[in-house]
């Protein structure tokens, strides 16, 4: 489902004859917007039970990008692509994926897609001119999280209790980072590349060095294994969303001035207005927990 991030409103519903597990918008250029459009993919309803496969989309400070296209994938082993700016016209697809879709995410401009399976071990590159599958990053483990860093260089993927950087360009493998736990999903911070977080089974979300692999911090309050986190995209905050229900907003550092910069001169009333409202319905919207702990690198906060 396609939901106003500002009102509430449904858009639009994408039919699909099965679960869908893994969604991803197409990004064309960077823009500031007042009103954005949040799609959130549950499994189930969040307010009946948790969503173990949620697909969550942290906005941070009203960043969005264009987007045309919408990607999706799941049980029926398809990946769909929608055009938003044709919302009734039947999906492109592509249904030769050799298992259950767990992860979907574009590359290359939209040129190419990945995705992993639920019970298949790697990631797969598509080429979207052909339909066909061009490239596989071979794994030990099936792949639950695939994420492309915002500038493009690197792929970052989860399986097991392995975190892996895969070059985005030439697709060898950069580094490999054993983990604590069992982990479902990792994201690389975006602004500096300089470390990342994970979280899986042990309900904590951990913080780690780049270069290194050290654990820098780890932020505590889950109380269910945490199936999803992700990175905003100024790299000052990320989000984690977990079995128990919630979905949490961690803080790593002030806004600094660089951040104020690229955000422009003070907002205009309607802007400041929207941006409001925005908080006012995540906070309205969502259950956050109350206890969170972390490491010296990172503040928690709720939201």
């Amino acid at each position: 489902k396609l939901w106003d991030a500002l009102t509430g409103d449904e858009l639009h519903s994408f039919e699909h004859k099965h679960i869908v597990r893994a969604c991803a918008f197409s990004y064309v250029g960077l823009n500031c917007l007042s009103i954005g459009i949040l799609l959130l993919n549950l499994s189930y309803n969040l307010s009946h039970r948790p969503a173990s496969n949620a697909c969550v989309m942290h906005i941070e400070k009203l960043f969005l990008m264009d987007t045309h296209f919408l990607l999706t994938g799941g049980i029926e082993k398809i990946l769909r692509i929608f055009d938003l700016n044709r919302l009734d016209e039947q999906p492109r697809q592509v249904d030769n994926s050799p298992g259950s879709i767990r992860t979907v995410a574009w590359l290359h401009s939209d040129q190419m897609i990945l995705s992993s399976c639920t019970d298949t071990n790697g990631v797969r590159l598509w080429d979207l001119r052909s339909g066909k599958i061009v490239q596989t990053l071979e794994t030990k483990s099936p792949v639950t999280s695939a994420e492309v860093s915002q500038d493009g260089r690197y792929i970052t993927t989860a399986d097991g209790s392995t975190v892996k950087f895969w070059d985005a360009n030439h697709f060898g493998l950069v580094k490999s980072y054993d983990m604590p736990c069992n982990v479902e999903s990792a994201s690389l911070e975006p602004k500096h590349g300089n470390k990342f977080i994970a979280g899986g089974e042990d309900m904590w979300v951990h913080v780690f060095d780049f270069h290194t692999g050290e654990e820098l911090g780890c932020n505590k309050g889950h109380h269910g294994p945490v199936h999803c986190v992700r990175f905003s995209p100024g790299g000052g905050s990320f989000a984690s969303g977990s079995e128990d229900g919630t979905i949490r907003i961690w803080q790593t550092s002030p806004v600094t001035h660089d951040e104020s910069d690229l955000l422009g001169s003070e907002p205009s009333g309607k802007v400041k207005a929207v941006a409001d409202e925005v908080a006012r319905k995540i906070e309205s919207g969502l259950h956050i927990g109350g206890e969170g702990k972390t490491g010296d690198t990172d503040k928690a906060t709720d939201a």
